[in-house]
């Protein structure tokens, strides 16, 4: 009997010191929001979460050997197809670049401003003081619209001019930002249509929206009606697709007739814009021997795969021979 009463009492006070050491280390683990085993995850900066789902908390209940998941990656995501429509860029892989996904609604931060390949691109933005007060050039009135390849004016100041559309860069928008320059651009309605969010963002960066037909055609030597049917039409997609009508009109590659400038007067257009320089995959080229931006320029570059390069590569040039970029608008009266 005491033998037995020994034993009992030796049991009972095991149990006691196996629940005394357990309970301490279970509330531990609990005030931590950890599991046992766990390994504590890589530190995410402030405002961003760790993606969990009803199942992974289930588990790491259930498992001790349940260790909580890594958190997202702060890297940019690797850039895909995307569906075309509003509020969508609608490009593939090939015309995002290097830097990640296309755009889909507004953001109010810059997300891309964290890629560091972004980042040294925007620290070669060159820096410019604000554009001297306009005083715009007299455009002349009549039956068609003039056309100008740059424009005669007495002021430092030389524009940027961007093309089509089609190519929807991520981080076209926070470059514009960057930059603090006003541009304008001559897109081609539907793609416009398409995207208005990303062109928005680019409006509120500085760029204004104007005509550059439906369909991108060669217009020299087509009928007055088909013409009208391109500009007219494109400046009717523009206003429901941003509430405000273009002013200016750019003929795709370059190709008008006098048909083309008496439709765009009749479309109610005020004038024409050719182009005094291009820009490609980085590289300025000069339409004369001079090489060097002049006041009053006009400089043609395309939403295209190296747009980032082709900003940068504008800007400095004018940067370099002393002027100041300007909105184009501003300087025809």
């Amino acid at each position: 009997m005491r033998l037995t009463r020994t034993i009992v009492i030796l049991a009972v006070f095991t149990l006691l010191l196996l629940v005394g050491c357990a309970t301490p280390r279970a509330v531990r683990l609990a005030s931590h929001g950890a599991s046992p085993g766990a390994s504590s995850p890589a530190a995410v900066p402030s405002g961003s979460a760790v993606p969990t789902s009803p199942s992974a908390a289930s588990a790491s209940a259930a498992s001790p050997d349940y260790a909580p998941p890594e958190p997202a990656s702060l890297e940019p995501a690797s850039p895909g197809p995307s569906a075309s429509g509003a509020g969508t860029s609608g490009v593939g892989l090939a015309e995002v670049g290097p830097f990640g996904a296309a755009p889909t609604d507004p953001a109010p931060t810059d997300p891309a401003l964290a890629d560091p390949a972004l980042a040294s691109f925007l620290a070669q933005l060159p820096r410019f003081a604000p554009p001297p007060p306009p005083r715009p050039v007299a455009v002349p009135v009549g039956p068609a619209v003039p056309i100008y390849t740059r424009l005669p004016v007495d002021q430092p100041v030389a524009f940027l001019t961007m093309d089509d559309g089609w190519t929807q860069l991520p981080e076209a928008i926070p470059l514009m930002r960057a930059a603090h320059i006003p541009f304008t651009m001559f897109l081609i309605a539907p793609v416009a249509a398409g995207s208005p969010a990303f062109f928005d963002q680019l409006r509120s960066a500085g760029g204004v929206v104007e005509d550059h037909t439906i369909n991108h055609p060669e217009l020299r030597g087509r009928a007055y009606a088909s013409q009208r049917d391109e500009i007219c039409g494109a400046r009717d997609s523009l206003v429901r697709t941003f509430g405000t009508g273009p002013s200016l009109f750019r003929p795709p590659y370059g190709d008008y007739d006098s048909t083309t400038l008496r439709v765009a007067h009749d479309c109610g257009l005020r004038v024409a814009v050719d182009w005094s320089e291009t820009v490609d995959s980085g590289t300025i080229r000069y339409q004369t021997n001079d090489h060097r931006i002049r006041p009053g320029d006009i400089i043609l570059m395309h939403f295209r795969p190296a747009f980032v390069r082709d900003v940068i590569a504008a800007l400095t040039a004018i940067h370099d021979a002393g002027l100041t970029p300007a909105l184009l608008e501003s300087y025809l009266s």
